[in-house]
């Protein structure tokens, strides 16, 4: 089998986040990937494996009432195995809204995603969305 470049996999995996195919976007994730939440939030800090980066996902699309959407906003930028998107995301829940650029970095090893990090537009505002820890 044919190992995937990585501007291959990040555009898997960003395809099946638009289509809300959670499954094909987590078999893109290597089983220790390491997923960097940034902020002071209560989702912040480091989710490694593949299976507590999906507890914190639902976690998350949970406390947004279903609501957590993430779409590129324009090309990837590609460095070996670095990949960096420009993306949008919003959601709201219960009284509130949050709507920010931001940019995701892939790091992409043997055909898998094994770490994220993520950036926001505005750190304060999205850890006013997501509340305390």
């Amino acid at each position: 089998m044919s190992e995937s470049t990585p501007a291959a996999v990040a555009a898997t995996y960003f395809e099946a986040l638009a289509r809300g195919d959670m499954p094909t976007a987590m078999a893109q994730l290597g089983e220790q990937v390491v997923w960097h939440q940034p902020g002071a939030h209560r989702f912040s800090g480091q989710h490694i494996g593949v299976e507590a980066v999906g507890a914190h996902l639902g976690r998350m699309m949970e406390a947004s009432e279903g609501t957590f959407q993430l779409a590129p906003t324009g090309p990837a930028m590609v460095n070996g195995g670095f990949i960096a998107v420009p993306v949008r995301f919003s959601a709201t829940r219960s009284g509130a809204a949050m709507d920010m650029a931001g940019v995701d970095l892939l790091t992409i090893q043997d055909g898998k995603i094994v770490a994220v990090h993520l950036f926001s537009e505005d750190g304060a505002a999205e850890d006013a969305f997501w509340g305390g820890a």
